[in-house]
């Protein structure tokens, strides 16, 4: 919303050609426009005739930026002079801070089914926030308490990749996620677990435990041992060995932030 400059009408004095009081001495109008407008200027003009000394102020400006006086000559020996003075008043309102940017990437990618349901374009709006997020993440991330915990995977910007087949779209139309989990224990153990619910009756999860390695300040590696599907009361483990690197990119109280080693976008949130 733009707000006008307040106008404030002035008395306007008269002086004959041939008065002997000639004088010369400024009359100066002060004109103030409210913060709001950000800016603030001040027009002082001269004239060679005589005036009674009136004025209206108002508060000076504040944290002036710029003060310029121009003089312009117009109709014979009247100087029109302006003195201007501008400030800047900042609105932290429009800067966006890492809470905000929490915030904004939650609200994208919650009740999402991990990312399935969204759009390409949507998928382009979770990646530029987390973009922006990495302005604010912690130095060295692998290092910090923070990684430690039970966190939601509620996105992936591939959204096979947590959970495999179960996750696939043939897959999802006969297993439907309830959770995906991973725990983080201190110090070098990661645990994930995918829950769902088989024919819409019968619970299962895979679980899958694994080693974790630090590779630099930002990098992991997670080698896993071979997955345990659990269906009901019976238990299976299949398959073999699998490993993950994954860059942590940010980290908070709330939310982690990671890509994989082939471009995957996940996004956990504490429990």
């Amino acid at each position: 919303m733009v707000v006008g400059p307040r106008l404030i009408s002035l008395p306007t004095w008269h002086y004959p050609s041939h008065s002997p009081d000639r004088n010369s001495y400024g009359r100066s109008i002060a004109i103030h426009f409210s913060p709001a407008m950000a800016a603030a200027y001040s027009l002082t003009l001269s004239s060679p005739f005589p005036k009674p000394n009136t004025a209206i102020s108002a508060p000076k400006p504040l944290n002036p930026l710029l003060k310029a006086s121009i003089p312009v000559r117009y109709g014979g020996n009247r100087t029109l002079r302006i003195s201007c003075s501008s400030l800047s008043i900042s609105s932290p309102g429009l800067r966006t801070g890492p809470d905000d940017l929490v915030a904004s990437i939650l609200s994208k990618v919650t009740q999402t089914d991990g990312g399935v349901s969204l759009t390409k374009e949507e998928h382009k709006e979770v990646a530029e926030v987390a973009q922006e997020l990495q302005n604010y993440c912690v130095d060295e991330p692998v290092k910090s308490p923070l990684i430690f915990g039970e966190w939601d995977v509620v996105y992936c910007s591939r959204p096979t990749s947590p959970g495999g087949g179960y996750r696939s779209t043939l897959g999802r139309l006969f297993f439907r996620t309830k959770e995906m989990i991973q725990a983080v224990e201190s110090p070098d153990i990661v645990r994930n677990k995918v829950s769902f619910s088989a024919l819409g009756f019968l619970d299962g999860e895979v679980s899958l435990k694994g080693k974790l390695t630090v590779l630099d300040d930002k990098w992991i590696q997670v080698i896993f041992e071979p997955p345990e599907l659990k269906v009901g009361s019976l238990e299976f483990i299949y398959g073999g060995e699998s490993e993950v690197k994954l860059q942590i990119t940010y980290i908070d109280e709330k939310i982690r932030l990671g890509k994989g080693s082939r471009g995957s976008l996940f996004v956990f949130q504490r429990r």
